[in-house]
């Protein structure tokens, strides 16, 4: 039957993962780091899928496809909601599958515990003492590399005088989680912004074209997750370096769920 029904664009796909969560039929799927209609069938012609996407992959046509089916949507489900522990939800994003990681423990060496609470968001640069001959650097505790504040990418401000030749660091949140020497390989000797494409509900690109525009940024370091959601960060990223019109040295270094460093491009 000719019926209206749901095309994506992998070209313009970015791999979030949002059109996926937001399809409650299952008939979107990620396959590849990026977003496929999986089966006819399973699309009911709605589009709750379409105002989730950020790129504007999806759009609707009319062309020949089988008629939904809701009771085979229903089982789809049901079979999903039986899958084991663990396993990714029929839509959802990949990146939130459960996985559990075993760690060596080590003793308590005694470090006093980090302050609770947010300090606010005023905009301030952190002064960090550079280790000389007579004062070493301390090695019995590690010490925070992060050298401003804010970090957060919709706190920070577009203007600010530690951006002025800055080596900018843009990281997905998850990455300081999950890479164990996140200071010392990636933050330190950066300003740092940080944020989630998946859980924050702005475009970064308008603001980090902004930052890149009115600042003398000297290089951008974008660390994200292998996850396909965190492609967002990636593609905010491009755009702005894109849009600020600057030839900006930059590149992306991916980390795994289990804290490694998957590739450097």
């Amino acid at each position: 039957m000719i019926r209206k029904i749901i095309t994506i664009d992998e070209e313009k796909c970015n791999g979030c993962g949002l059109c996926a969560e937001a399809c409650h039929e299952g008939a979107i799927g990620m396959v590849d780091g990026v977003a496929k209609l999986l089966r006819d069938d399973y699309c009911d012609g709605l589009g709750d899928c379409l105002p989730s996407c950020p790129t504007g992959a999806i759009t609707f046509v009319e062309r020949e496809a089988a008629a939904y089916d809701e009771a085979a949507v229903l089982e789809n489900i049901k079979k999903q909601e039986a899958a084991k522990n663990g396993s990714a939800k029929a839509g959802g994003c990949p990146g939130t599958q459960a996985k559990t990681m075993i760690r060596d423990t080590v003793e308590d060496e005694g470090l006093e515990p980090l302050a609770c609470g947010c300090p606010g968001s005023s905009s301030k640069a952190i002064v960090r003492e550079e280790p000389t001959a007579d004062k070493p650097v301390a090695t019995t505790a590690p010490e925070s590399q992060l050298r401003q504040w804010p970090v957060q990418i919709k706190l920070a401000p577009v203007n600010a005088p530690y951006f002025n030749g800055a080596h900018l660091l843009i990281a997905a949140d998850c990455t300081a989680y999950a890479y164990a020497d996140f200071h010392n390989r990636f933050i330190k000797n950066k300003i740092t912004l940080i944020g989630c494409p998946k859980l924050d509900a702005v475009d970064y690109a308008d603001k980090l074209t902004e930052i890149l525009k009115l600042n003398d940024v000297k290089s951008v370091t974008v660390v994200r997750m292998e996850v396909p959601c965190c492609g967002g960060i990636t593609a905010a990223v491009t755009s702005a370096l894109q849009n600020s019109g600057k030839m900006i040295p930059w590149q992306v270094i991916t980390v795994t769920t289990d804290g490694k460093v998957l590739e450097n491009v």
